[in-house]
């Protein structure tokens, strides 16, 4: 069985290097999340609207976001790890052994870990399960020193133990919709325990452990974040005014809120621009936006459905030594893990070279954004400033080698600056009122990148998550990138759009219609002229002869423009427009007129009616054929000992075959004959035949 093998894998332990960690994306950027979910009786008793307009608990609406935000977490970031802990719970299950905490989890599987399909099917299962398995009750009540919250963040710190800081971002979500968990408490036991469960927030985020809350609002009842989680999450100022404003939003926005707090803006790895020994400037790279593909084919084991590791093992397992001409060489891990490194994951700058001197085609990859950060060099924003103020006054471009032991290559940095607003055109005071006017008519709320996927991708993954949780149907995917034709369609954008365009074209502007193809209509002056020098021409002559590309473009464009063609695009492009429209032969028809533009309208007539351009492919697909059965025959006569001198002709009446098997510009015709197109070529270039017209047999 054949494996495709992944490199680091391969060459082993280059983890364990310290300085890998400027070019390793994923411990870059994995996140641990933990989802804190309240589980007391308040959350199940209180009702809200749902997307189907239906009612639901708030314990519902918090487990079916969590749901989703799995379903495509496991999907666009599967390395980062989750775990899902409830508190104000009956029953306890954590390494702590506090009270008042459940830690969701299945078997074979850590506590904090990448979420599998097996955890995503139960968890779909939760609620029918949860009163019977796990229960509910309140665990801060009075009479009682039990803290819930606090045992819960206790609980969620020491699972976010896991990892370094500076390799991973840490999270805690908590969903609970009770803004004053200590309202029953009265006196110094509940400032005791307020004291301490702030403390042990504060303790969390010192760690590097961010507390993020979603609320869960009533419908007559706001949630009063100031009673006690603005002291826990540090709000105040301008920051609390902008938490009380998301507070108010609605329970259908909850899982759109969640997905914008999961995609967060995160650097794709960190490394250094070292200039010279001794002198290198700390740089954090980010990914710009980009369409998404699908993920790579990954070989799952048949009986266990987990993925196949591929390895490559040159050393004696035993001895821990390689054989060279019969003697035991042996090797330290220091020694093997410096042979194997090709580059130490540093970005070496080379040199500079003028911007003339790059290309467009020397782009083999979407380009990263570079920033310079001051996390672990100091003064290296100064430095890199100067040196980018350097590149854009001399107008150089930086070459540096940049890779891994799997993948060296050579990158250019290209120092940029921002666009001057001045340049741009500058627009009436008439028309920017009319143009607010319009973008508030079509606001979109909260608009985010996120919130619009690629319908495409979704099918794909709906079809993967329908397997991996083995699930009858197949989710309803719905394209959001469809425009809103019933919104657009109200009287009020209706009317704003028309202002704005009269405002900014005026009352004379006749808008010309374009067809999907783009293609520009020649002006009657320049039409009249085009078919005034399109009769000095003999363009079959010069089709069949192969001169149309001693042409110049004007001239080309004569032709085209008496036939309502399009005139764009190189000499290359309108040689082969010219060749694909005069393959409308009518061979079989007498056609007769007063005129040849009587003749030309009849053409397009009959061809509009009849697709008689459709015989210019019969009549190749039938070349290729005859092809087929000539290269047949010599192949035939060969084994026989017959050899053939000369070339075999095969004659063809149709003109439009003729001139594509002799000119190599790919036709737009030949697009769904491409096949035949390049086998009759191939014969044709091996001297196996040759094609000829009719006219000459």
């Amino acid at each position: 069985m054949s494996m495709e093998l992944d490199p680091d894998e391969v060459f082993g332990d280059e983890e364990d290097d310290p300085e890998t960690e400027f070019f390793k994306e994923r411990e870059a950027t994995k996140e641990l999340l933990v989802y804190l979910v309240d589980a007391s009786p308040k959350m199940f008793s209180t009702t809200c609207p749902s997307d189907d307009e239906k009612t639901a608990t708030h314990f519902q609406v918090a487990i079916n976001s969590i749901a989703q935000s799995l379903k495509s977490q496991i999907i666009n970031r599967s390395y980062d790890e989750v775990s899902i802990c409830f508190f104000n719970t009956r029953e306890k299950k954590n390494l702590q052994d506090l009270s008042g905490v459940y830690v969701f989890n299945v078997p074979e599987r850590e506590d904090l870990d990448r979420p599998t399909a097996r955890l995503i099917k139960e968890f779909d299962l939760i609620e029918e399960r949860f009163v019977k398995d796990i229960g509910s009750k309140y665990g801060i009540v009075p009479g009682s020193r039990e803290n819930s919250l606090y045992n819960a963040l206790w609980v969620a710190q020491a699972l976010l133990r896991k990892g370094s800081a500076k390799t991973a971002d840490k999270r805690i979500l908590l969903f609970t919709n009770e803004d004053d968990p200590f309202g029953n408490l009265k006196g110094v036991v509940k400032v005791d325990m307020m004291r301490t469960t702030l403390q042990r927030a504060k303790d969390a985020q010192d760690l590097g452990i961010a507390i993020e809350l979603l609320p869960l609002s009533q419908p007559d009842d706001e949630f009063n974040v100031s009673l006690f989680y603005a002291d826990l999450l540090g709000l105040e100022g301008d920051d609390l005014a902008q938490f009380k404003a998301l507070v108010g939003e609605r329970f259908e926005d909850l899982k759109d809120q969640l997905r914008k707090r999961i995609f967060k803006k995160r650097r794709v790895r960190r490394l250094r621009l070292v200039i010279f020994n001794g002198l290198s400037i700390e740089l954090n790279t980010y990914a710009l936006i980009r369409p998404t593909n699908p993920g790579r084919i990954t070989w799952l084991d048949s009986m266990t459905n987990l993925p196949l590791k591929g390895k490559l093992n040159t050393v004696s397992p035993l001895q821990g030594s390689s054989r060279n001409e019969n003697e035991n060489i042996m090797f330290s891990v220091a020694e093997l893990s410096e042979v194997k490194r090709v580059s130490t994951g540093h970005l070496r700058l080379l040199g500079f070279k003028p911007l003339t001197c790059l290309k467009d085609y020397h782009n083999l990859k979407p380009a990263t954004f570079v920033f310079p950060s001051d996390e672990e060099v100091i003064g290296g924003t100064c430095l890199f400033v100067a040196l980018h103020r350097s590149m854009v006054r001399l107008k150089r471009f930086a070459v540096a080698f940049y890779g891994s032991s799997s993948h060296p290559q050579l990158v250019a940095l290209v120092a940029q600056l921002h666009t001057d607003p001045n340049s741009a055109p500058h627009a009436t005071d008439d028309q920017i009122k009319k143009a607010s006017a319009l973008v508030k008519r079509i606001d979109l709320k909260d608009f985010s990148v996120c919130q619009f996927a690629n319908p495409a991708l979704q099918r794909h993954y709906a079809v993967l998550q329908a397997l991996a949780l083995d699930e009858d149907e197949m989710p309803e995917i719905k394209d959001e990138t469809l425009p809103d034709e019933e919104g657009m369609a109200r009287p009020g954008i209706v009317k704003a759009l028309e202002e704005f365009k009269l405002s900014v074209y005026g009352e004379n502007y006749e808008e010309e219609d374009s067809n999907i193809e783009g293609k520009v209509e020649p002006t009657r002056k320049r039409k009249a002229n085009a078919m005034k020098e399109y009769g000095n021409y003999d363009w079959a002559d010069l089709a069949d002869n192969g001169k149309l590309k001693d042409l110049t473009v004007v001239e080309l464009k004569y032709y085209l423009g008496a036939h309502n063609l399009p005139v764009t695009g190189k000499k290359e492009v309108l040689i082969s427009r010219i060749l694909t429209h005069m393959a409308v032969y009518v061979d079989d028809i007498l056609l007769a007129g007063d005129s040849v533009a009587e003749l030309d309208s009849l053409k397009l007539f009959l061809d509009d009616q009849f697709k008689i351009k459709d015989l210019a492919e019969a009549a190749y697909r039938a070349l290729g054929k005859v092809v087929a059965e000539v290269s047949w025959l010599i192949y035939l006569l060969a084994d026989f000992g017959v050899c053939i001198s000369h070339l075999i002709p095969v004659y063809c009446e149709s003109h439009a075959s003729l001139h594509i098997t002799r000119n190599f510009v790919f036709h737009e015709r030949t697009k769904h004959i491409e096949i035949d197109c390049h086998y009759v070529r191939d014969c044709v270039n091996a001297g196996l035949c040759l094609p000829a017209s009719c006219l000459f047999c």
